[in-house]
């Protein structure tokens, strides 16, 4: 399983945490079911603030919930020596299907349904890019601008920012698009030229 570097890994409170989760009838693939609940009240939630404000609150929050449960699988199914066979799938598919709920219920709650559509395809794109190349004996590329850390730290300030600036969300979503464009752009050329070295 590719794991994304992440300092938060290393921290007492997040082993602490997993320690505890790996004692429990917890499991990494349940954790990456539920980060997709998250993703899911935070896209209502994201959609719904175009009528009442401060549910942009609540989808920023679920931002949040969801990359914890993008932490916490990973410790559980390694440092805990909880992984399964089809633990790939889990630890892929629901990140996918959670980009697509939060940054696409962001578009919606903004009124630029096709503006977030494109964001949220943007996203898998970078994910697909990255797999794509790792499928080819590649180390994964987790470079940015615009991974998954990146896009829920955007999307987070956008959901605060918006309970008292509206078009906090639309401006977020045009920094996703171009940011994770760039993204995709910079880890094909990486690809590319990584391939070309292939013996």
């Amino acid at each position: 399983m590719s794991r994304r570097p992440l300092a938060s890994r290393d921290t007492n409170w997040a082993r602490a945490t997993a320690r505890w989760l790996t004692t429990k009838n917890v499991t990494p693939n349940g954790i990456s079911i539920a980060a997709m609940g998250f993703a899911l009240i935070g896209g209502a939630a994201f959609w719904a603030s175009s009528h009442w404000t401060w549910l942009a609150i609540i989808g920023a929050l679920m931002c949040q919930a969801r990359l914890l449960c993008n932490l916490f699988d990973g410790m559980v199914a390694v440092e805990g020596g909880k992984g399964t066979k089809d633990g790939p799938f889990w630890n892929e598919a629901p990140d996918r299907v959670s980009d697509l709920l939060l940054i696409g219920g962001a578009g919606l709650g903004a009124g630029v349904p096709a503006l977030g559509f494109a964001a949220a395809a943007l996203a898998v794109l970078t994910a697909y890019l990255r797999e794509l190349g790792r499928a080819e004996g590649l180390p994964p590329d987790f470079g940015g601008p615009m991974a998954k850390p990146q896009r829920m730290a955007v999307l987070t300030l956008a959901g605060v920012v918006a309970v008292i600036w509206s078009p906090a969300l639309t401006y977020a979503l045009w920094v996703i698009v171009l940011g994770a464009a760039l993204t995709a752009a910079l880890r094909s050329g990486r690809m590319i030229r990584a391939l070309k070295t292939l013996e």
